[in-house]
């Protein structure tokens, strides 16, 4: 088997050789692009789902459809030490000036740049200790409170009408938007409801884990009516296989029936893990076809790198008490478990590991599927945090 020839491509927001299960979602982005470009009212969406189902992938790919349709797109990361606005500021800064670029002088984009220098100005705006600057006037009293809830949708505004008027369209991406803060969760929203209501050609496309959705509700009662929140989950069997199997054949290798099912069972058909068990597969097979026997030394290999990488990562950046409190989870067995057993499990009460798990939360450990209720975000990480507690690691 050569192995530069291997198609699968474990990784963050690698993309996989067949983006298999998906297409709903892809359809779901071009209507939503077609329709707001033509000045047709559609909802925005969010996507949600854990670790390891490929939202990144899926926004990257929007992305790319959305420049096909003739938006200029900008791309994101939330991040639980940065503002949204300084996420946000350089690169609608970027936008900006490229639709100056196009041929004839625009009032309305010269207005987005004035309204943008005022929002730095109220947010007092600096990058990485560095200040941005802007040449020009701002627009005294537009979007200069220092109030992100007042000054973000006059911003969002101000640039949607510069690209209609630019005849084009703005499609915003963010990545990881649970780790907004509940007041700039409620700034977006609110700038989403007013660019919506005057029916201009900005989308707001998301992702985030399941405390996503609760996070949005608990900052706007309406963001359900505003927004869609497609579920992304692991695949469905044959799209699991399609995403296996067509890769390989397309080289000529085949995959037996046998190591499909053996993959599905160790990945329950997480599109991360899939990549992970294919790649190892392909690097330890000899020949064609991928058996069985070669699957099982791929569980060992993929455990492996999993433990030494995907969830080490996540794991050292846990507290004592917070890594306790996973461990206490994951003993409790597969799945959603209740916080009062955790509590019962540690010998503590409720009210005193509070704190811990809402800081697991927001850490992006753990979610609550309804109220009491706790799982994790990361699938398969309790089977490692058994096998570090069973090895004496912690």
């Amino acid at each position: 088997m050569n192995k530069v020839l291997n198609p699968f491509s474990p990784g963050a927001g690698t993309p996989p050789p067949e983006l298999a299960g998906r297409q709903h979602i892809l359809e779901k982005a071009k209507i939503m692009f077609e329709r707001l470009k033509a000045g047709r009212s559609e909802k925005s969406f969010l996507l949600v789902g854990l670790r390891g189902v490929g939202k990144t992938v899926l926004l990257n790919e929007i992305s790319r459809i959305s420049e096909e349709s003739g938006y200029k797109s900008i791309f994101v990361e939330a991040h639980e030490r940065k503002s949204l606005s300084s996420l946000l500021l350089p690169p609608l800064r970027q936008l900006l000036f490229q639709l100056d670029r196009i041929e004839n002088i625009s009032k309305k984009v010269k207005r987005g740049f004035s309204v943008l220098k005022s929002f730095m100005n109220g947010v007092k705006m600096k990058v990485n200790d560095i200040e941005i600057s802007l040449d020009i006037d701002p627009e005294v009293g537009t979007a200069d409170s220092g109030d992100i809830e007042s000054d973000l949708p006059a911003l969002l505004v101000a640039i949607a009408e510069a690209a209609l008027d630019r005849n084009t369209a703005v499609a915003i991406i963010i990545d990881e938007l649970q780790y907004l803060s509940e007041q700039e969760m409620s700034a977006l929203i609110m700038a989403i409801h007013k660019v919506s209501q005057k029916q201009l050609p900005l989308a707001l496309v998301g992702a985030g884990l399941p405390q996503l959705v609760g996070l949005t509700g608990k900052s706007k009662s309406y963001a359900e009516r505003l927004f869609d929140f497609p579920r992304i989950g692991p695949l469905e069997k044959k799209d699991a296989i399609a995403a296996l199997r067509g890769p390989a054949e397309e080289q000529n290798v085949e995959i037996t029936d046998d190591a499909l099912t053996e993959i599905m069972s160790q990945t329950q058909g997480y599109p991360y893990y899939l990549q992970e068990w294919g790649y190892q597969a392909w690097n330890l097979a000899e020949k064609t076809p991928i058996d069985l026997s070669t699957i099982k030394l791929a569980t060992e290999e993929s455990i492996r790198r999993l433990d030494e990488s995907f969830f080490r990562v996540r794991f050292d950046r846990l507290t004592p008490r917070e890594k306790e409190y996973l461990h206490s989870l994951a003993v409790l067995g597969d799945g959603v478990q209740r916080s009062g057993e955790i509590a019962d499990k540690l010998k503590v009460s409720q009210q005193s590991i509070a704190p811990i798990r809402n800081s697991l939360i927001k850490k992006g450990m753990i979610y609550s599927p309804a109220y009491g209720d706790t799982d994790f975000t990361v699938p398969l990480f309790g089977a490692f945090l058994k096998r570090v507690m069973l090895n004496k690691k912690i």
